[in-house]
């Protein structure tokens, strides 16, 4: 599975980082051509179950994730969430890290396994490339906290 590793420092404390990161609706907003479909109610917790839908007009694919850990961060104390992707096209994972820095802002770690089934293993490295950028530019605007990425150019 195409490995994806994004670290990211921003002065937002943990848990606007962790508000800002898990608001699920939010990443559709970033990731071009998606949308994001929230299947359980709210609030998150383990058993959330969404789905991010990508495509133009019919032409779709369903990336379907099931929150499996869920440790929002406390006074003091990093934050961690685990999704683990259920698809019959997309599979894999995601973990979203958030640490505590000593000036009070927080060091994002967001990690990525994922396979496109029937895409051979030899364009894993072509899928982590795009991944990394995809993820890498949803993660910056999502914690900018600004609403569509538009307003971020």
């Amino acid at each position: 599975m195409p490995g994806i590793r994004i670290v990211h420092r921003t002065p937002l404390a943990p848990t606007e980082a962790w508000s800002r990161l898990t608001d699920w609706e939010r990443h559709g907003e970033r990731v071009p051509l998606t949308r994001t479909i929230i299947e359980t109610e709210p609030p998150t917790a383990v058993g959330t179950v969404f789905t991010a839908r990508t495509g133009v007009g019919r032409i779709t694919c369903d990336d379907p994730m099931e929150v499996v850990v869920w440790r929002p961060p406390a006074e003091g104390t990093g934050g961690f969430v685990r999704l683990v992707k259920r698809g019959r096209t997309v599979t894999g994972w995601a973990e979203i890290e958030i640490r505590p820095l000593p000036d009070g802002g927080s060091e994002i770690h967001w990690r990525e396994d994922l396979r496109l089934r029937g895409l051979p293993r030899a364009l894993d490295p072509a899928v982590a490339l795009a991944g990394r950028w995809i993820f890498s530019r949803a993660l910056r605007g999502l914690v900018r906290g600004g609403g569509s990425p538009r307003r971020d150019r």
